[in-house]
This record gives structure tokens, C-alpha cells and sequence, in this order.
């Protein structure tokens, strides 16, 4: 009665499960795990977000598939103060990344293509594909003073129905960012091979090195499919408005674009008031995103501390985003660990297979814990290894 590609494993894992028994009986949590800004403490422009979700238009009904004009331009407008030019045409506007994700998967995938994503990564990428018939190949991240792209594993992992490569610029979580040499060997690969270049932008702005790195958006060696949205770049995932910019030779771009507008025009999911609101919500970025590096520069830093002489644990390198990951001994699986921390330390902190790390032996940390929680959750943590 049902289709094979909803068969999913609904069993709780046992994280989960303790997790729900460990808050359900109001014990004290560190949760080392926060994902969700809106429920972290900061400071929203209240008045300004609801004055922006009142306006009259929102009473008329004038679908555009590609999103209204206003909101386009608001989103190129952000571009353009990246010192970056994003053409107001090249622009889709999506409820979400995951929303971007389907359209590109139907506009370049047959059932049972394939699309290959970087692992460490976020697990949601693997039932996005799953549910658009699109079989997921993994290609290596390798930590050598530092993230790079595994080429020659990438190289590997293409076969005749490979359609696209997905990077994340910067990695979630392991904070990594495409530099200028992968992306030359991305271009060549995906022209060679007639693949799309998929690129999640969602924490571009969030760098931890005081240095801004360049949107993909204006690639044009391949054909190239680039998203972002408010969720992560204004702290405000309840809004829902994302985008995919289209970008590479001018003749698969323009016909990428009239293509994913049929597919866009097919649901028309984009709502009227977070569209006009598009522009007002677009600037609160600003205030949130200095009080979101405050939090994660100020953890950070509290996390090499409380490091500093330890002789068991170590801190991979990061450069943007909002995680850290700990390189821990492989004494038992991250699993079993994760489980001893939350019983006896009450400390939640998320092992390092959610990320599909290659081998055990890593813990995934969230900066956007507030400061007294996260320095007290991570004192007891690293108090494990004593």
C-alpha cells in the first residue's frame, strides 16, 4: 500500500530515548547539542518582524513561481553587500534549503541517479535524496592540519549516473570551507562529467577567523545550484523563505532556470507576508549575527581552556559555522559515550556517527549554547577523561 522509499527505520535510537526519559524526569541538562537560535537567548527586533509580517498586500493574491520580484531583489540586495552580484532573474525563492534540495534533485536526477555529498556531514541530505529516488554516494572529507576535500576519493566515487556534487561552504560540522583549489578541481570534474555543482551555503557569514569568504553564487565554469536562507543567516528558521541561485555557462543556466520555474510553479509554496517581509527580515541578520559570534567566539575559547593540559582530548579545526567537533579516545563507541554522559554527567552532545564519521572517537559541539551552560556542560565533559 505504501511506496518502498517511505520503508524508513523509525526505531529510536537510544540517545533519543534517554533523552526523553533524562528530561522527562526534570533532572539538571547541558544540552551541548543546540541547534534552534530562537530557543538559545538572543535578542530579536520583535516590533520589527511583526510590523513587517502587516502588510496590506498580504490580502492579495499574485503568485510568481520564482517568488515575488520585492523579495528577489531583497535577497540579491544581501549579495550585493557582500560585495557579490547576483542577477534578480537567476533567483528562486523556496520555503527551504531542503525545498531547494528536492527542486535540483528533480530538475537533474532520473530515479536512481546518484548525487555525491561530502562525509562528515548533516544526516538530513541522505532521506532529502532518498525521498526524490536519488541514491546518495559519499566522498571523503580528510583532516590533515585542517579539512580538505579527498579529490582522488571524490574521482572515485563518480559512475556513469552521478548527476551533481554537493558541498557545504562551510561544512556542517565539521566548519570547513571550499578553498579556491577545490573549487577549480570541483569546476573541471563537473564539466568533464556533465554534473551539476550543488553548494549549502547556509553558514557563509558565520567565518571565526574575522574574514569573509565568497559566495559560490557567481561560479560559472559549471553549472552550479547555490542556497541559503533566512533559518541560519537571520536566526529565524519559523520564517521559512530560502533561495537557489542558478549560476554557470550562460545556455545550461537559462534553461536550468525555466525549468526549475515549471517545478516551482507546480507547488507555489511561497506565502505572501514572509515575502514582503523578505527585506525588514533580511536586516535583522545584522544584530543577530554579532551577538551569534559573540557566543560561539567566547565558547570556543572556553573550550581550548578547559582543553589547554588535557592530555586525551583535542579540538579539530574550525573555520566558520556554529559546531566544534572533539577528537576523543575510541575507548568505546561515540554512542555508548554520549549515553555515560548524559546519565552520569547530565551533559547531551551529539557522537560523532550522526555526522557519519568515518570511525569512532569524535563528539560534535554546539557554540550557540549559551556561555554559563556551555562552560559547565563542557567542564564536565572533559571531566570524563580525567
Amino acid at each position: 500500500m505504501f511506496s518502498n522509499r517511505t520503508a524508513w527505520n523509525r526505531t529510536t535510537n537510544r540517545l533519543s530515548e534517554a533523552l526523553t526519559r533524562h528530561r522527562a524526569s526534570q533532572k539538571l541538562l547541558f544540552d551541548l547539542s543546540a541547534s534552534n537560535p530562537t530557543e538559545c537567548g538572543f535578542r530579536y527586533d520583535v516590533r520589527s518582524i511583526m510590523r513587517a509580517l502587516c502588510s496590506p498586500g498580504t490580502l492579495r493574491y499574485n503568485p510568481d513561481p520564482r517568488g515575488l520580484p520585492h523579495a528577489r531583489r531583497a535577497v540579491a540586495e544581501y549579495y550585493a553587500e557582500r560585495d557579490q552580484r547576483v542577477a534578480v532573474d537567476d533567483i528562486i525563492l523556496t520555503t527551504s534549503t531542503s525545498e531547494a534540495y528536492s527542486f535540483v534533485f528533480r530538475l537533474i536526477c532520473n530515479p536512481g541517479d546518484e548525487v555525491l555529498v561530502p562525509t562528515p556531514s548533516y544526516p538530513l541530505l541522505d532521506f532529502l535524496a532518498e525521498i526524490q529516488d536519488v541514491k546518495i554516494t559519499p566522498y571523503p572529507l580528510i583532516y590533515d592540519h585542517g579539512w580538505q576535500i579527498d579529490m582522488h576519493g571524490l574521482k572515485q566515487a563518480v559512475t556513469p549516473r552521478t548527476r551533481g556534487v554537493i558541498v557545504v561552504h562551510p561544512n556542517n560540522p565539521t566548519g570547513s570551507f571550499v578553498t579556491a583549489s577545490e573549487l577549480a578541481a570541483l569546476n573541471q570534474l563537473c564539466s568533464e562529467k556533465q554534473m551539476a555543482l550543488i553548494v549549502d551555503e547556509v553558514f557563509l557569514d558565520f567565518s571565526l577567523r574575522h574574514d569573509r569568504h565568497a559566495s559560490l553564487s557567481a561560479n560559472t565554469e559549471a553549472l552550479t545550484f547555490t542556497m541559503s536562507g533566512l533559518s541560519k543567516i537571520a536566526g529565524l528558521p519559523q520564517m521559512k523563505l530560502a533561495w537557489l541561485i542558478a549560476s554557470g555557462p550562460e545556455r545550461e543556466k537559462r534553461e536550468a532556470l525555466a525549468r526549475l520555474e515549471i517545478i516551482a510553479d507546480t507547488y507555489l509554496s511561497m506565502n505572501a507576508p514572509v515575502q514582503l517581509a523578505a527585506r525588514a527580515l533580511l536586516c535583522q541578520r545584522q544584530d543577530f549575527q554579532q551577538q551569534l559570534m559573540e557566543r560561539t567566539r567566547t565558547n570556543l575559547a572556553e573550550l581550548d581552556r578547559q582543553i589547554t593540559g588535557q592530555k586525551h582530548c583535542g579540538r579539530l579545526d574550525v573555520e566558520g559555522g556554529w559546531y566544534a567537533v572533539l577528537r576523543i579516545p575510541a575507548t568505546r563507541s561515540d554512542e555508548e559515550l554520549a549515553l555515560e554522559l548524559l546519565d552520569g554527567q547530565g551533559v547531551y552532545v551529539h557522537p560523532g556517527h550522526f555526522y557519519d564519521f568515518p570511525q569512532d572517537g569524535y563528539l560534535v559541539l554546539s557554540l550557540i549554547t549559551p556561555e554559563q551552560e556551555f562552560a559547565e556542560g563542557t567542564r564536565r565533559l572533559l571531566s570524563s577523561f580525567d
